[in-house]
């Protein structure tokens, strides 16, 4: 399964990849490339679908909350960096047992997309941090930190194509470069790419757009299509990476 979907993602990854060899001469970009290849990679891809799901349908039904696409945003960054500095502290050989870990943390990712499908499709609820579907003001907080949770650990799906964009490409251009520091981060928010992209696609269509009202109108709908959807990516993600 792994190697259909792995064999469909560099068809889609060759010209964003080629586009990220064009400009190696400067690292920002250089980074920002390697990011958006790396948002199509197999272990990417369906994080970042998960996350267009969830918070595009909470989008269409609330508004977009900025603070959410943030901290969303924000945990893939911490993440990257952290990746990026603990290399840079212990070095080569660290690294490679580090990866070691990445195939199981990986596997970790379609059971979590399941619970958090039932959880939208009103199996059971939830009383921790994961509050994606408040609206009352004490529970802001545990919303942005659900987003950064969920942020971070998508973002720690590695697999063969992650590994060489983030280990082989970027941290020894980080490791040469005076700001190499801020190229993780910079990385990072090229994988957000695709999800930034809907996220802005919906702030821009607005209220005055029809489907907006109507996705409001049938909010329940969405959220439970939307549920059901996470369920089945869960399930495919399992198959693909068990």
């Amino acid at each position: 399964m792994f190697e259909a979907v792995e064999r469909v993602s560099s068809i889609f990854r060759e010209p964003f990849m080629n586009a990220a060899m064009s400009v190696e001469s400067v690292p920002i970009l250089f980074a920002l490339m390697l990011g958006s290849v790396g948002a199509l990679a197999p272990c990417q891809f369906s994080g970042n679908l998960s996350a267009i799901t969830l918070y595009g349908s909470k989008s269409i039904n609330k508004g977009v909350s900025w603070s959410e696409t943030l901290f969303y945003t924000l945990g893939k960054v911490v993440a990257f960096t952290g990746l990026g500095a603990i290399v840079w502290l212990l070095g080569q050989e660290f690294q490679r047992e580090l990866t070691l870990y990445f195939p199981w943390i990986r596997r970790l990712l379609g059971p979590m997309l399941i619970v958090i499908g039932l959880y939208m499709v009103g199996v059971f609820k939830l009383r921790g941090n994961l509050f994606l579907w408040k609206q009352k003001k004490h529970k802001q907080n545990g919303g942005k930190w659900g987003a950064f949770m969920l942020g971070f650990s998508f973002s720690l799906g590695f697999c063969p194509t992650m590994f060489l964009l983030f280990f082989m490409l970027l941290m020894p251009l980080t490791l040469s470069t005076s700001y190499g520091a801020v190229l993780p981060g910079v990385f990072a928010i090229g994988t957000a790419i695709p999800f930034l992209i809907v996220i802005l696609a919906i702030w821009y269509l607005g209220s005055g757009s029809s489907v907006i009202k109507r996705g409001r109108k049938i909010g329940k709908i969405i959220q439970y299509s939307a549920g059901v959807f996470m369920i089945l990516l869960g399930v495919l993600d399992m198959l693909t990476f068990w």
